[in-house]
């Protein structure tokens, strides 16, 4: 099943359910799977890959919204913000601790042989792929940054 499939059954229970906030992050999904489609060259179709994509791109710009809010002291905005993260994030494979991420880039770094911050670029290129989905970009960066000027 599809992530298009499974935001659109959703929906319907959350329309029944009356669940606002529910279905506000749905419908953000399902907008941004239908814009995916209409790209030049996705032929209307969207890899796994690019659902993942989707996912973390929407719970990313919510999370720099939601710091936004609280420091403008906007508790209402930054509710929404904060329930729609957590609709989303249903969708996306279980977050790595900060821990596992910098267990997994050790390894990357050991694996490439990697000594220094020159090869910071070479080592975030292998673990931005393997670790894509399950930690996000700064965790990933700030243990590849932490792991190399050991």
């Amino acid at each position: 099943m599809s992530l298009e499939e499974k935001v659109m059954a959703q929906m319907k229970d959350a329309m029944k359910a009356k669940d606002e906030a529910l279905l506000r992050g749905l419908r953000a999904i399902k907008a941004e799977i239908i814009k995916a489609k209409t790209d030049p060259g996705a032929n209307g179709q969207v890899t796994e890959d690019g659902e993942m994509k989707i996912l973390q791109k929407l719970v990313k710009s919510r999370k720099d919204s939601l710091v936004i809010y609280e420091q403008q002291n906007r508790a209402d905005l930054a509710a929404k913000e904060s329930e729609e993260i957590a609709v989303i994030e249903k969708f996306l494979p279980q977050q790595m601790s900060e821990a596992e991420v910098i267990d997994a880039v050790s390894k990357i770094i050991t694996d490439l042989g990697a000594s220094g911050p020159q090869d910071m670029g070479k080592v975030m290129g292998v673990a931005s792929k393997q670790l894509a989905g399950k930690a996000d970009g700064k965790a990933i960066a700030a243990a590849v940054k932490n792991g190399l000027s050991k």
